[in-house]
């Protein structure tokens, strides 16, 4: 009898400092399709979330169901993707929640669920949202298989391990695995549902929030990790591993890195194996991100970065306000400093500001305007600034929405109604600016912009502003003990098991 499997995503990253909530609306505006249209959009020539990915975890999912068409019959759901942004109102964590079941009891016989997560999840007075929506779908499958992925960012919990089969999560930084790692769950999964496999799975949870230096897996000081990963890998008995190294600005008291395995039958395999990467990943803790730069210095380097400006172009990143991490995108410093020492350089500057776009909008292209952006989403940690310039180009684009261009003597600033995710040069170039022509293209984000930008990016400077993504902006939240490095901590081992609920 064909293996009927159900698949959908429900996948957001929160940042529980930011005041902008995320409504399902958001959801809507940025990526939500369901059904059938979902499953073209995951198959061959498919596009599975428009300007963002052509092929991620969905697709890799429906690739294994297809190797075992015969067999194996995938189900769509629905797919619902928002920006990083502040937690989820309640309502719309009760609408996604509402259709995964509805979905699933409307499908008639499932013989198993794949699902598609993040992992750093938030949600007004829920405390584990992931592992609410694994009990969801538990309710209508019963003893039916459940494997879910994850985003590297992830932090697992032990209700959120227990409610599922098995699990994975991407193994690069930044991550380009979504298809092999939707793949992987799938043939999990068919293996399950043939018998061929039984999944054992192994955790372990550190109190660590900030470690490993840049976490790019194929540099220092994580590549031995990622590599170990892959050697245990080459066991067949091991059918995934994952090192997770949590969203710092992620609720939940039991926060920090984790690290799981997946075995076929082998429990005590895979709890040797968590166990080894989770002392890895703790001999990591003392190496900490790299101290940024201010404005004012990145502006000067980037001044004095010739060469790299006549090759290309200079990436200034602002890591105070990265809106991938789920920042508001409206801090002004790096744009301040451009304006007034930026001149005899062409600059590129997004920046969010549903007000400004909405006092701009009747205006004619080509008037000069000047207009007060930037310090109202959050007040508390940004500067209104006042800008005069000219009315360049008004454009709407799909997760955009409203968008204006005002020509500011060399700058070009990029005022966006949705979330200002300038990660792509297409972002620039759908509004009529070639990234060729800057020489200081300035962007919101902290690692996929370096794959995006790679081709024109010749020299890349990491700024600390002000926002939510700070990393000592951390230390407002509450854990369940101490952690590294805010606190002293010797040794990881009581940690984990409080928190995995082993006693002695």
């Amino acid at each position: 009898m064909t293996q009927r499997i159900a698949f959908a995503r429900i996948n957001q990253e929160t940042n529980t400092l930011s005041p902008v909530k995320t409504t399902f609306e958001d959801f809507k505006a940025t990526h939500y399709i369901e059904d059938e249209a979902l499953l073209r959009a995951v198959s061959p020539g498919g596009d599975e979330v428009p300007q963002m990915f052509r092929r991620a975890e969905l697709a890799g999912f429906v690739d294994a169901a297809r190797a075992h068409a015969r067999d194996v019959e995938p189900v769509p759901l629905f797919s619902a993707w928002a920006v990083a942004s502040g937690p989820l109102t309640r309502s719309a964590f009760d609408a996604l929640v509402e259709r995964l079941v509805d979905g699933l009891r409307k499908a008639g016989r499932i013989d198993g669920v794949y699902l598609s997560l993040h992992g750093a999840m938030g949600v007004d007075g829920v405390k584990d949202p992931e592992r609410e929506i694994l009990a969801a779908a538990r309710t209508v499958v019963g003893q039916s298989p459940i494997v879910a992925s994850y985003d590297l960012h992830a932090n697992l919990t032990k209700e959120r391990v227990e409610a599922s089969d098995a699990l994975q999560s991407y193994q690069t930084n930044p991550h380009r695995d979504h298809v092999r790692v939707g793949r992987r769950c799938g043939e999990i999964l068919i293996g399950m549902l043939q018998g061929r496999v039984h999944p054992t799975v192994a955790w372990r949870s550190l109190p660590l929030i900030l470690g490993g230096g840049s976490t790019i897996d194929f540099l220092p000081p994580m590549l031995d990790v990622f590599l170990r990963m892959r050697w245990m890998e080459r066991d067949r008995a091991v059918l995934g591993t994952s090192v997770n190294m949590c969203h710092p600005w992620n609720n939940h008291p039991a926060l920090g890195w984790s690290t799981a395995v997946v075995t076929d039958r082998d429990m005590a395999l895979a709890e040797r194996l968590a166990d080894d990467l989770a002392e890895r990943c703790w001999a990591k803790r003392t190496q900490q991100p790299p101290t940024f730069a201010t404005a004012e210095d990145a502006v000067r380097r980037a001044r004095d970065a010739r060469i790299a400006r006549r090759l290309g172009v200079v990436m200034i990143a602002d890591a105070s306000d990265v809106v991938t991490a789920g920042a508001p995108g409206e801090n002004t410093a790096i744009l301040k400093v451009l304006l007034e020492e930026g001149r005899g350089m062409v600059s590129y500057v997004p920046l969010r500001d549903p007000a400004a776009i909405a006092e701009l909008w009747e205006i004619p292209e080509g008037r000069e305007v000047e207009v007060s952006v930037g310090g109202k989403l959050d007040p508390k940690r940004g500067e209104a600034l006042s800008v005069r310039g000219r009315i360049q180009t008004k454009k709407r684009l799909p997760g955009f929405e409203r968008m204006v261009v005002l020509a500011c003597g060399g700058v070009r600033l990029v005022l966006v109604e949705g979330p200002a995710i300038a990660i792509r040069p297409s972002f620039y170039r759908d509004l009529g600016l070639d990234p060729w022509r800057a020489d200081v293209i300035v962007v919101k984000n902290f690692f996929p912009f370096l794959l995006f930008f790679a081709p024109m990016n010749r020299k890349t400077i990491f700024v600390r502003t002000s926002g939510v993504t700070d990393f000592d902006a951390a230390r407002e939240l509450t854990f369940d003990g101490p952690v590294h490095p805010f606190d002293s901590v010797g040794d990881w081992r009581a940690a984990d098991k409080r928190r995995r609920g082993i006693s002695g």
